[in-house]
């Protein structure tokens, strides 16, 4: 099973720039998947050094295990990999007796593997009972529970927030009216509801016309947004001074939000512009090492198309 977990580490020779790992240093990945950043991360860590991976999903962990643990005992670091979301930070570092971190990863979005994986419902392209749930184990409301419990308002407010689609009032009205006649149970039912909703017109350009509204419903289900806020916040804390936080994101809701949690410490003062000297004493936390993000080459992106959306940014600890 952890042979079908393949995939293909977005940003690589920037994060490991950016990460700036030392022997002797702890750095976690807090979205570890098949190990695709570690397993290089790891070669710079060496077997002074700390690698602490973090995932809900237990076939990621399996696989990223089997790689790392399948690298040189002269090489391979210290290995901690804890089953959990990067959500409750806090809880799994103070489990594993972490007493600071030196580099972050967060690699966010769905990995390739759980995006084609029918029986995970993440894909609107392969027929799948309607999941999108990451962790089964902890969540019990699922895409289907939306999709057909939700009124037609709240349908709208999850997927036009959480997707900017034009199109959302009209996609939830035909779901609850579709739902009428029969419970919407898969990806492809929802599918052809969806592509009814949106007129011919509109499906021809933008790609495919139901990306938009499972994003929308795999965030909804996750929790994503508030999930990625506490993590990042959590990940501030843990930093040792001069210890880097590396995010990557796929879309402007998560990139809204890494900017903001950046921003907020990285700027704390809350004395007015025109006085002259500072008397909060809010002392910035954090230094933008990026300004602006970091985006996948050209040739990155025709090896690698997953990555076309991609923004990397980077703040250090003060």
């Amino acid at each position: 099973m952890t042979n079908e977990y393949r995939h293909t580490p977005v940003l690589l020779a920037e994060c490991l720039e950016y990460l700036n790992l030392k022997t002797q240093h702890t750095f976690v990945d807090a979205t570890l998947g098949g190990a695709g950043h570690s397993l290089e991360a790891a070669r710079l860590l060496g077997p002074d050094g700390t690698l602490i991976g973090i995932d809900q999903d237990a076939v990621a962990r399996a696989a990223a295990e089997e790689r790392l643990q399948a690298l040189p005992e002269t090489v391979r670091p210290h290995l901690e990999l804890l089953a959990g979301n990067f959500g409750d930070m806090d809880e799994l570092l103070l489990e594993a007796e972490v007493p600071g971190v030196d580099a972050f990863l967060f690699d966010l979005g769905v990995s390739s593997v759980q995006i084609d994986t029918p029986s995970r419902g993440f894909s609107f392209k392969e027929d799948g009972p309607l999941d999108m749930r990451m962790d089964p184990s902890t969540r019990t409301i699922n895409a289907a529970e939306i999709v057909n419990t939700y009124n037609a308002a709240d349908l709208a407010r999850v997927i036009r927030s959480y997707s900017d689609e034009k199109w959302a009032t009209r996609i939830a009205e035909f779901i609850v009216d579709a739902r009428k006649e029969a419970r919407i149970e898969t990806s492809a039912q929802l599918v052809e509801i969806i592509k009814a909703a949106i007129p011919a017109s509109a499906r021809r350009a933008g790609g495919h016309p139901a990306k938009r509204t499972f994003q929308a419903l795999r965030i909804e289900v996750n929790s994503e947004l508030s999930v990625l806020r506490k993590g990042l916040e959590a990940a501030v804390r843990w930093l040792n001074p001069g210890g880097r936080l590396v995010v990557i994101s796929y879309h402007s809701l998560e990139d809204r939000i890494v900017k903001d949690v950046f921003a907020r410490y990285a700027k704390r003062c809350t004395c007015p512009p025109d006085l002259p000297v500072c008397v909060c004493k809010k002392l910035p936390i954090l230094e933008l090492v990026t300004r602006k993000p970091v985006l996948p080459t050209a040739e990155e992106i025709e090896r690698n198309p997953r990555a076309r959306s991609a923004k990397l940014r980077v703040a250090e600890k003060l």
